[in-house]
């Protein structure tokens, strides 16, 4: 599967930002998805997952209840809406995919992805 992330750009402190993440050459519904970010000099960080099936989600506290994942199985796309930005959160955030049998099973490793897409660059300048 490919996947190409957009979305990224600059945004003030507290403002908000959807990422959207197209897939193709898959079957998008069999793959778990995530979000992950890194920042120059640092590790690829996990922000957040979504289940194949959509019902399930996880994130990180230092994301959670500003962060939001979904996605549309029809349209073989993933989003991150992100609200209540910070300086902390500029980064280049990139999609992820694995597949797995379980509808409802959420990945938050990095290890655990097997397709990544290009990243999009977030700033967020205060």
């Amino acid at each position: 599967v490919q996947l190409q992330a957009y979305g990224g750009g600059l945004v003030q402190v507290g403002g908000s930002l959807r990422l959207s993440c197209a897939a193709s050459g898959g079957t998008f519904r069999t793959y778990a998805m995530g979000w992950f970010r890194q920042a120059p000099g640092k590790e690829r960080e996990f922000v957040a997952t979504i289940s194949r099936s959509g019902t399930s989600t996880y994130y990180p506290d230092s994301v959670k209840d500003r962060f939001t994942v979904s996605r549309d199985n029809a349209k073989n796309t993933v989003y991150l809406q992100m609200n209540s930005l910070k300086p902390e959160d500029t980064a280049s955030y990139y999609c992820a995919a694995t597949e797995r049998r379980s509808a409802n099973v959420v990945v938050a490793m990095v290890a655990s992805y097997d397709y990544w897409g290009q990243g999009t660059l977030v700033t967020v300048s205060s």
